[in-house]
């Protein structure tokens, strides 16, 4: 706890953030540093509940209610609050390798199941979180940690995304030798490619920590592709251990008519190409610059592409979901400490509120059809309203209402639907069972596959989650392979 009285004398304050007419001229991190004084009166409303929820870490309802990798947050939130940053920092890192990344990018379930949330807005854990990291850089107390033995045993990781980090962080710190596989030109994962610069900058934060972890000895291997550039076999041969942290990146489709049309992009692909032109210093090759613009899907895939949009300066841009906005309060059947379902203004659509006028999303609402011109080019979108109803099997499906058609002028169309799961050749080449999502079958917290030696986490285990949830894979997956290799382990 931090201050016993502090959640009655003290008010939430959120970090302030660069006007959004001001920063969308620009690919920079647009949150502001708190001062430590205000940082101290934030820590100070964690509150002695008795019971905290907020690092628990579990499924409820489907989301996450509490931090997945179970951060020690009222002991570092005392800790901040008794002005003990360097103490807050070793505490932090027992739990999160990598809190940089969640302080920027997670969507703070801790938050949404923090106790003193049940009657007042709960504790800023978020942001105490990135402040506690970046004091830490700053001050120059994250440095590289070498393991002092070795084991001798070698082990590789298919993917460098945030388990594929985690995993190799954690082995690493066990002794052993690790190589990790990574198929794009630069490490990070969806870290790097998939989650844009005003977010969570490339040079400045990933390539700092990537450049720690091969400090610590760790080896990346880029532009290679195992069962391309490499046969998945030979990983079997050079080998102890391989652990498969490839993700979940077969995207969700659209097969409606004219989807073959020029200018219809899956989002991922749009973001990794304005990402990599930023990082290369020239123009990208999916610009929505002077078009007006369709983004179907929300999340915060939908949400960057937003953000991405109007950064390049979209003629228009309109968000269709699927499904009703969310209330503004808690529903009855939505109770703490379940992850809160309610409507938010998130950084992509208040940019987009800023330039256009309002929110850019249009709930329940789905495309029926893509129109072309002469060139083969997209140039609307058909849509219409929905309402969802349950059919025979007691399922709800969205049903079109009549008369609610309308045509939206659409240069580009980007499709933010969601990822089915992993890409299949990595996994038909090992011979790896599937679950009936197509995820790689491994068991959670055994994260075993059929084949020996061979373990998967993250997304291409559990399917499309939160950065959080990787970390907490990540963590797990080389616990387990630790022991495979040794016998036992010593890793949380």
């Amino acid at each position: 706890m931090g201050k016993p009285t502090g959640f009655i004398e003290y008010l939430r304050e959120e970090p302030s953030e660069l006007a959004p007419r001001d920063r969308i001229r620009n690919w920079d991190e647009f949150h502001l540093p708190m001062p430590e004084a205000n940082l101290k009166t934030q820590a100070a409303r964690c509150m002695d509940c008795g019971t905290p929820f907020c690092h628990t870490g579990i499924t409820i309802s489907g989301m996450a209610s509490g931090c997945p990798i179970n951060n020690l947050i009222p002991e570092w939130n005392d800790l901040i609050y008794r002005g003990l940053w360097r103490e807050a920092l070793d505490r932090l890192h027992k739990t999160n390798n990598f809190p940089e990344f969640t302080g920027r990018v997670c969507p703070a379930p801790c938050e949404g199941s923090c106790v003193l949330g049940i009657h007042n807005p709960p504790v800023t854990i978020k942001n105490i979180e990135y402040s506690i990291i970046e004091k830490g850089w700053e001050s120059g107390w994250v440095n590289p940690e070498p393991p002092q033995k070795r084991t001798g045993k070698k082990v590789t990781v298919v993917g460098s995304g945030p388990a594929g980090l985690c995993a190799a962080a954690q082995l690493n710190k066990a002794g052993h030798w690790v190589t990790v596989f990574e198929r794009a030109d630069r490490p990070g994962g969806l870290l790097m490619y998939g989650i844009p610069n005003m977010k969570l900058d490339k040079q400045e934060i990933v390539m700092r920590r990537i450049q720690l972890l091969e400090a610590e000895g760790i080896k990346f291997i880029c532009n290679t592709e195992i069962g391309k550039d490499l046969p998945a076999q030979q990983l079997l041969k050079e080998f102890d251990s391989v652990v498969l942290c490839t993700g979940a990146t077969k995207p969700r489709d659209l097969p409606i008519e004219g989807r073959s049309l020029k200018g219809i992009y899956f989002a991922m692909d749009f973001l990794t190409a304005n990402t990599q032109a930023l990082l290369e210093g020239k123009d990208t090759s999916i610009s929505a610059a002077g078009k007006d613009v369709v983004i179907i899907g929300g999340g915060d895939t939908g949400t960057d592409c937003v953000g991405t949009s109007v950064r390049h300066g979209c003629r228009s841009l309109v968000q269709l979901e699927i499904m009703p906005q969310p209330p503004q309060e808690r529903a009855s059947n939505n109770p703490w400490p379940e992850w809160p379902k309610i409507y938010r203004l998130d950084y992509g659509q208040e940019e987009a509120a800023a330039q256009f006028g309002s929110d850019p999303r249009g709930y329940l609402t789905t495309a029926t059809k893509f129109e072309g011109d002469e060139q083969g080019q997209v140039k609307a979108v058909h849509t219409v309203q929905v309402q969802w109803e349950k059919d025979t099997n007691g399922r709800f499906i969205p049903q079109p209402v009549p008369g609610t058609e309308q045509i939206l002028p659409a240069q580009l169309v980007l499709l933010a639907m969601g990822f089915l799961g992993p890409e299949q050749p990595l996994l038909e080449a090992l011979g790896l069972d599937k679950d009936p999502r197509s995820n790689i079958k491994a068991d959670y917290d055994k994260y075993t596959t059929n084949i020996p030696g061979v373990f998967a986490a993250g997304d291409c285990r559990r399917g499309q989650s939160l950065v959080v949830w990787a970390f907490n894979e990540g963590r797990g997956v080389a616990r387990e392979c630790d022991r495979y290799l040794m016998g036992s382990t010593d890793l949380p």
